[in-house]
């Protein structure tokens, strides 16, 4: 075998220097990805479910891929703002479970039915600061997309959903912070603690109490 040039051996080289820090960011991307497909799996099943199977079942279907991919302490607390801090442990306790229930309902409430409809996943991540988003649609079977970004943050190596963004710009977190930090004012912890149990009782129409 003739040997190399000199030359074409510092190519190699670089070339290989090159590829590491490229696949790094392939296998970055793609573990910030694989939540939010896990997540469209289970919607898109709890939608073909719809609603012939009870809410509480199809609850139960979704609320562990819920609770695994997305940090709900961490959108509870930037939705409460520096409040949280002044909530005693107990009462924190009570709104996580309150708010899981309430986030796990409102899936359930909107993601009821099924006419053919399928997710697409852009393969390539948009940076904000530290997070990344994660761009996707729900296609209906006439191709018309409605847009549901998600923003990931790296909790020690494992990607978490910590913001939703409707139509790519609307912020679920930012909305929901309007709104109990209102319901805060008035009636503190207790009254946020009892806002979500009617919410989830309404989204449920009775099935969860």
């Amino acid at each position: 075998m003739r040997p190399l040039a000199r030359r074409s051996v510092l190519g190699l080289g670089l070339a290989g220097l090159a590829a590491i820090p490229l696949a790094a960011r392939a296998a970055d991307a793609q573990a910030a990805i694989a939540p939010v497909i896990a997540l469209d799996n289970a919607l898109l099943a709890a939608m073909k479910a719809g609603k012939s199977a009870p809410f509480q079942q199809r609850y139960q279907a979704l609320q562990p891929v819920v609770a695994r991919v997305f940090d709900l302490g961490q959108v509870l607390q930037v939705s409460i703002g520096p409040g949280w801090s002044g909530i005693p442990t107990q009462m924190q306790g009570l709104l996580f479970s309150e708010f899981e229930r309430y986030t796990v309902a409102t899936y359930v409430a909107n993601f009821d039915s099924y006419d053919g409809e399928r997710f697409e996943v852009t393969p390539t991540l948009r940076a904000v600061g530290e997070n990344q988003v994660v761009q996707t649609s729900l296609v209906s079977a006439s191709g018309k997309p409605t847009r549901i970004d998600y923003v990931m943050h790296d909790e020690g190596g494992s990607w978490k959903v910590v913001d939703v963004l409707l139509d790519g710009t609307i912020s679920r977190v930012a909305v929901q912070r309007s709104d109990f930090r209102q319901i805060l004012r008035s009636g503190g912890a207790r009254g946020l603690i009892s806002m979500l149990e009617r919410k989830v009782a309404d989204l449920s129409r009775g099935a969860m109490q």
